[in-house]
């Protein structure tokens, strides 16, 4: 796991790089084909997360209600009522489009693959996580732009809702689809050939954001952006993850959780999906020229939640099931 997450990382800042560097080809109208590419990104995207998805084990999660409630409400109502606020008090020092991209972090469904093994290295509820994370991925579908409609009606942009949900079920909940219904000619081969699969995730991802940092750099979206930009940034994004992180964990012990309970709601409550927030901005924001600045606030909570959940992962598991920890 630290191998793949690290060529990612650094792929992450590559891509963002070559964009910089070389802008022309993944533009508007390159000859990468970004229109095209995009849409058949997310599909393949979309259809290998739907061929991994295992049903038997979210019904062996689905009965914790009260651990599912506690996760999908931080997710979809806390999280967006939090950007929402940073939107009202931080408007006047942040640009508008690194203020959106704060608001589409906040509105993104949890992640999947990393929130589980998470987990399962803390010695936490499993099953719960594998069924919160993949509901959130489905509930995100729907709940993820209408949040971000919401946004851009209040600032006086427009966005073609109708279209956008259109788009999304074309290209995100049919491959999804089509993924698990072919999931008995393809589980075998997936759980053997694991390794491939992410990497070809992976790269699709990093080819998506290679496309939307170019879009930006030809429109002149950065030019005036200096190190203060990063800056606000990794300071938003990191007191936004800590602030959640210790609520989750807060509610958590208010209700009564178990260690397990408790585990896999901090983890699947606090962590945000790069995976899917990529190509879900493509199809939501389309041509958007400020595309680079919307994703920036994910492309960094996104290693800074799997550098702090793998550290607490680690101490969890090494106090045992039945050790009192603290975040």
């Amino acid at each position: 796991m630290k191998k793949t997450f690290d060529w990612f990382i650094y792929g992450l800042a590559l891509a963002a790089g070559l964009a910089w560097l070389f802008p022309a080809p993944g533009a508007h109208g390159g000859w990468l084909q970004p229109e095209l590419l995009t849409k058949a990104g997310v599909a393949l995207i979309f259809f290998l997360n739907g061929a991994g998805i295992s049903f038997a084990a979210l019904r062996a999660g689905a009965l914790r209600w009260k651990l599912h409630t506690v996760v999908q409400v931080c997710t979809f109502l806390v999280f967006p009522l939090i950007g929402l606020a940073g939107l009202v008090v931080f408007k006047r020092w942040l640009p508008s489009d690194l203020g959106l991209g704060f608001f589409y972090l906040c509105a993104l469904p949890s992640t999947v693959s990393s929130s589980v093994a998470l987990t399962a290295a803390a010695r936490g509820n499993v099953p719960a996580a594998v069924f919160n994370a993949t509901l959130s991925s489905l509930l995100g579908v729907v709940l993820t732009p209408l949040w971000v409609g919401v946004v851009l009606k209040t600032s006086g942009e427009v966005m073609p809702m109708g279209k956008v949900l259109l788009d999304l079920f074309r290209w995100l909940v049919v491959p999804l689809m089509i993924g698990q219904l072919c999931r008995p000619l393809l589980s075998a081969w997936i759980a053997k050939n694991k390794a491939l699969v992410s990497k070809i995730d992976r790269v699709t991802i990093l080819l998506l954001v290679y496309t939307s940092f170019c879009d930006s750099v030809v429109a002149g979206v950065w030019s005036g952006q200096g190190v203060s930009t990063l800056a606000w940034t990794v300071a938003g994004a990191a007191g936004l993850f800590f602030l959640v992180m210790n609520l989750v964990n807060a509610v958590s012990r208010r209700i009564g959780f178990n260690e397990e309970d408790r585990i896999a709601a901090v983890f699947c409550g606090s962590k945000k999906t790069l995976a899917s927030g990529v190509p879900m901005a493509q199809l939501i924001f389309g041509a958007h020229p400020g595309m680079g600045l919307i994703l920036l606030p994910i492309m960094i909570y996104h290693p800074l939640q799997l550098i702090i959940c793998s550290v607490l992962a680690g101490r969890w598991a090494a106090r045992g099931k039945t050790a009192s920890s603290e975040v």
